[in-house]
């Protein structure tokens, strides 16, 4: 009989399951049945099953309507007339499981629990300019008298090869399939599994999405941060309604404004900075109001406690964002020129930054760009070549000033360059603002809170205290509240 051989000094290593190995639990679990709907890159997850052995007991179909006008016959026709798209992997989904339940009676089939994989993807191009990208995603029952669940993700690739892609894709079919079965009860662990056998420098999951009823209590914008956490993509995009949206889809073309903080919480100074940056940015040449987006931008190291990051701190801001309507951008930018640079990728429209004295006076600090060749030289040129201002708000400095765009103090070596940008219009300042709001800090209004000292209310815009009371946001307790008034 073996036994396994432990030395002193062995740590715990977490067993992956190989991807035939995943595959072939799939199959041998009888109750587990599906089909396989693959368009783009071969039928690449399908072939995994295939090869494990003891597939019939897994797969009810695999298809892959190539052509075009086949595609459009099965899943109907796109309106934008594009095929790799979240709109046609939604109606390949639909329609297959539609056809399971459809042509696989229940009565004979009691305890089959049933799943539609689908993926729609375009490889990279012949001459290599565009590396491609794809949207994958399952609609799959734990129970079979249960509704279903449902994860939908967009990839970038990264490789340069269409065979590399092809195999990761299949790769990436299998871990998804596997841990929609096995890991659905830890999402955040099921986003890491979802690399078993990858790397990052191969694959960008930039959206995901989980709905049905084992996903009922998990906040997607939960999931956003998750992904920006582990690395799996530099930003994440949400809308006011907490769904996750594909950053290229939001972006393309828009002209956009975009403002960075802490937002903790958000207050007066931040809506003051947004409404009247936005009024300057849409008097701007070429910009268009129906063509604008605005992003409120919160950076990763905003979000840091302790070298930690605090997600239940994260989701009260996002709440506050969103109760104002707000699109969020939860990114991995430490520097601004970052920003403007990921922006560039979808757009080449105007853009513009709304931030504060303080915030300027940081970007002119050289080290930041120590780590670049070209040093600050090099940021300022991704920061500033294309059609880009900053609108600059106001700061009370410690002597009670006033500072704007022509008393800001930078460093000495940095003057210069700064009165390069200033004369060439690129820093302009915010002029319409509200002279009450220099008194209002985010620092401040959250020890206030914490700390149940009165008056901060007015601090923040209409309808924010009464959601921060309501659901104890930001340290907030009512029953401090109590014990002081008696």
């Amino acid at each position: 009989m073996d036994t396994e051989i432990k030395l002193k000094g062995d740590k715990v290593i977490e067993q992956i399951p190989s991807i035939k190995d995943k595959a072939l639990r799939i199959n041998l679990n009888e109750n587990i049945y599906g089909t396989f709907a693959e368009i783009g890159a071969g039928q690449e997850t399908v072939r995994h099953f295939f090869r494990a052995g003891g597939s019939s007991g897994t797969i009810a179909k695999a298809t892959s309507a190539y052509d075009k006008d086949f595609s459009d016959s099965i899943y109907g026709i796109e309106e934008d007339g594009r095929y790799v798209t979240e709109s046609r992997l939604r109606k390949m989904l639909a329609h297959e499981e539609g056809l399971i339940e459809k042509r696989l009676s229940r009565q004979k089939h009691p305890n089959k629990i049933f799943f539609t994989y689908a993926n729609t993807v375009a490889t990279i191009d012949f001459a290599k300019q565009f590396k491609g990208h794809g949207w994958v995603g399952i609609r799959y029952q734990i129970e079979p008298d249960e509704d279903y669940n449902e994860i939908i993700l967009h990839i970038r690739f990264k490789e340069t090869d269409v065979r590399l892609q092809q195999e990761t894709l299949g790769i990436l079919g299998v871990n998804l399939i596997y841990g929609a079965y096995y890991k659905y009860n830890d999402p955040k662990r099921f986003l890491r599994y979802l690399y078993d056998h990858l790397d990052k420098d191969q694959l960008e999951i930039d959206t995901i999405n989980f709905a049905g009823p084992r996903f009922a209590d998990m906040d997607n914008r939960l999931m956003s941060l998750q992904l920006v956490k582990n690395g799996m993509t530099d930003a994440v995009i949400f809308d006011p309604e907490g769904k996750n949206i594909l950053p290229a889809a939001i972006l393309y073309k828009k002209n956009i404004l975009a403002l960075r903080g802490s937002f903790r919480p958000v207050t007066k100074v931040n809506m003051d900075m947004y409404e009247e940056s936005l009024k300057m940015f849409l008097e701007e040449h070429k910009v268009d109001a129906n063509n604008t987006l605005v992003i409120f931008e919160i950076t990763l190291s905003n979000l840091r406690s302790d070298g930690e990051i605090d997600e239940r701190d994260f989701m009260d801001r996002a709440e506050l964002l969103c109760s104002l309507g707000q699109t969020v951008m939860i990114s991995n930018f430490q520097e601004y020129y970052k920003v403007v640079e990921y922006f560039s990728k979808y757009t080449k429209a105007r853009m513009g930054l709304a931030m504060g004295v303080n915030n300027l006076v940081d970007i002119f600090d050289e080290k930041y760009y120590r780590h670049l060749s070209g040093g600050i030289l090099e940021a300022f040129g991704k920061l500033f070549y294309r059609d880009m201002k900053v609108y600059l708000y106001p700061m009370i400095d410690e002597n009670g000033e006033i500072m704007n765009s022509e008393n800001l103090k930078v460093h000495p070596r940095m003057k210069e360059l700064y009165k390069f940008f200033k004369f060439n219009g690129k820093v302009v300042d915010i002029k319409n603002y509200n002279p009450e709001n220099l008194e209002v800090f985010s620092r401040e209004v959250l020890k206030m809170i914490s700390s149940n000292k009165p008056g901060w209310e007015s601090m923040l815009p209409i309808g924010v205290s009464e959601i921060i009371k309501e659901h104890y946001l930001f340290g907030y307790n009512p029953n401090k509240v109590l014990e002081k008034s008696n």
